[in-house]
């Protein structure tokens, strides 16, 4: 189970004047929530610092974010997740211990006190079938993931908590100039995942892409189809504010679920000359959503699935109507990799200024409240939540 060096302490009676500051420097022991098991909350423990062996370092937690993986977490719709865990999978901070040697892609050395954002999936093989042969580093079975696949027992390996154990292998970037930590977080892992989508649905100059799904990783694959010059981004979701902000993510007009099924899809045949959609993107979670887009795509289209993470159920399909006679192109979107880390943070680095990322965050909680974060983000109450560990324990 969690290294502890002192009683765990549950959140929901966790009395804040307590803990002690959160301070720069090595510290023997750091402060971490861990997710006991689906359904089975969340305790705020304390946590022994790793021993750092040659190629690791230790990262002081400025921000890390919580998004709908980490509601799915809860609720045990992920397989393989070897609970208890400390969530978290995309942070930022700050290197507080470095050992030997960590470079970046352009062969600059990391240094203690440097700023770093890090990928979170680690441990991809490159040496698989599927690394080699098949280029899908997403799907090999070596790759694990911070704050989903490695439990609690194994130490600081996730991003709520005071401080990260980055193994020997994390892939570590530097924000670019201009952008704040918590700009960062605002696109989160919705950037990385917009992303790999993108390049899924191969957006040409002048396409009409519908977007379905208004949430984080929606609000950047609008961001996203307008910079690779998309003549109508399309945005379909709930609710209303998420829509308003995803015209400020590039969306040329939006579309509420309040409508009837038949009605939007003639409001996207309406705007696309009676065709349909070029691309669409379902980045909604809901399987309904995935029909939904066969419904919208013009004949010879292409659809992209990225919003199905977790099984949410089936769907009934006319495979004749939607697929073989419409001359359908469908892709999954799994996951991303480093590429899609190093070029999403350089886009933000040029972009910011457009796209209101920085905005996403409409919220951020220490760590005595994480699972009142949690719980914003399952209402969606807010767009992004974000985690402080930091925040009120001065």
């Amino acid at each position: 189970m969690v290294d502890l060096v002192q009683e765990r302490r549950d959140l929901a009676s966790l009395d804040t004047s307590i803990l002690s500051p959160y301070e720069g420097g090595v510290r023997s022991s750091y402060r971490a929530v861990v997710m006991r098991g689906p359904g089975e909350g969340l305790e705020l423990v304390e946590m022994r610092a790793p021993e750092l062996e040659p190629g690791a370092a230790l990262l002081h937690t400025t921000y890390s974010e919580v998004c709908g993986t980490d509601v799915h977490l809860a609720d045990g719709k992920l397989e393989g997740v070897p609970y208890p865990i400390v969530p978290g999978h995309v942070s930022v901070g700050v290197l507080a211990a470095v050992r030997g040697e960590l470079r970046d892609v352009e062969g600059r050395a990391f240094r203690e006190g440097d700023a770093a954002a890090f990928l979170d999936v680690h441990g991809t093989c490159g040496a698989c079938w599927y690394c080699l042969v098949a280029k899908a580093s997403t799907r090999c079975p070596s790759r694990k993931v911070y704050g989903i696949t490695f439990g609690a027992s194994e130490g600081l390996l996730g991003g709520w908590a005071e401080a990260i154990w980055l193994k020997p292998g994390t892939r570590l970037l530097r924000l670019p100039e201009g952008v704040e930590p918590l700009t960062y977080i605002g696109g989160g892992c919705g950037l990385n995942t917009a992303l790999a989508a993108l390049d899924r649905a191969e957006v040409r100059l002048g396409d009409r892409v519908v977007v379905l799904g208004v949430g984080p990783v929606g609000q950047s694959i609008c961001a996203f189809a307008a910079l690779s010059g998309a003549g109508e981004v399309i945005a379909v979701g709930d609710p209303e504010p998420r829509r308003a902000f995803a015209q400020r993510m590039g969306a040329t007009r939006t579309i509420g679920l309040d409508a009837p099924r038949e009605e939007r899809f003639a409001e996207v045949r309406r705007v696309t000359g009676g065709r349909g959609a070029d691309v669409v993107i379902e980045a909604a979670g809901d399987p309904r959503a995935v029909l939904d887009a066969l419904e919208m795509v013009r004949d010879g289209g292409r659809v992209v699935v990225a919003g199905q993470y977790t099984d949410h159920g089936d769907v009934a399909v006319n495979p004749h109507r939607l697929i073989n006679r419409k001359h359908v192109e469908i892709r999954g979107s799994w996951g991303s990799d480093f590429s899609h880390f190093h070029r999403s943070i350089e886009l933000m680095g040029r972009h910011h200024g457009r796209f209101p990322w920085r905005e996403m965050v409409t919220r951020s909680y220490d760590l005595a409240h994480v699972a009142d974060a949690l719980e914003a983000v399952r209402r969606r109450d807010v767009v992004k939540a974000a985690i402080q560990p930091g925040l009120g324990s001065a």
